[in-house]
């Protein structure tokens, strides 16, 4: 089995909406994580692996409740309050942790086909209860615009909104959306740089000279520089 990252795409404003489910959007590097028998591959959104995060790799899997799993999440830091701090995770002055938000296949059964509110079930299940490295993205259902209204206050990068009933396949049928927090303090100095954007989908729309640095700086990471 191939995988390959849901896209993000870009929307303006919250909604609230009994279909929809709403999570954090944690301010880090996006990653599939493949676990198989005691070891762990995180492979960037472009298909490269992060081989920079060698601890992170020996962990999960000590931590996942599967023996064979992929997911998909974020590699963060999170400072004592529980806020992410990109910085510190760039120049690796923190310990990484993983963010799951979705579990794409377990020891061997392929759960894209499945709705994303059965795969989140699953993924809690092999979750750890306290986990030191592996966390669970949880969601709230419903009440999107309060929801981000609380994301700003407490200047989170944002939230991602998601069809409770959608499958993950890439063939257009399914819509992940991103609506950033304009606020966000660690977006100062850093969204010209890092997150411009550009005309159409972010995910597959042509590198301009911002998302080629940005590129860049996960080559280095992706190489342990």
């Amino acid at each position: 089995m191939q995988f390959q990252p849901m896209p993000l795409v870009q929307r303006a404003e919250p909604f609230t909406h009994a279909d929809w489910l709403f999570e954090i959007k944690w301010d880090g590097f996006r990653s599939l994580a493949f676990i198989e028998n005691g070891r762990c591959k995180l492979v960037s959104r472009n298909g490269n692996e992060f081989k920079s995060f060698f601890e992170l790799s020996i962990s999960l899997p000590l931590e996942c409740r599967a023996q064979r799993a992929v997911l998909d999440g974020e590699i963060v830091h999170l400072d004592d309050t529980g806020h992410t701090n990109f910085a510190d995770l760039l120049f690796h002055r923190a310990e990484p942790r993983f963010y799951a938000f979705d579990l794409l296949a377990c020891e061997g059964e392929d759960l894209r086909y499945l709705p994303l509110e059965e795969r989140k079930h699953r993924l809690r299940g092999i979750a750890p209860a306290r986990g030191e490295r592996f966390l669970y993205c949880d969601h709230v259902e419903l009440a999107g615009e309060e929801f981000f209204y609380f994301a700003c206050q407490r200047d989170v990068e944002g939230i991602v909104a998601k069809c409770r009933l959608d499958s993950y396949l890439l063939d257009g049928s399914v819509t992940w959306y991103k609506i950033r927090n304009p606020n966000y303090s660690q977006w100062l100095g850093r969204e010209q740089l890092f997150e411009r954007e550009r005309a159409g989908d972010p995910e597959f729309a042509a590198w301009n000279s911002c998302a080629q640095v940005c590129e860049w700086v996960e080559t280095q990471l992706i190489h342990g520089y």
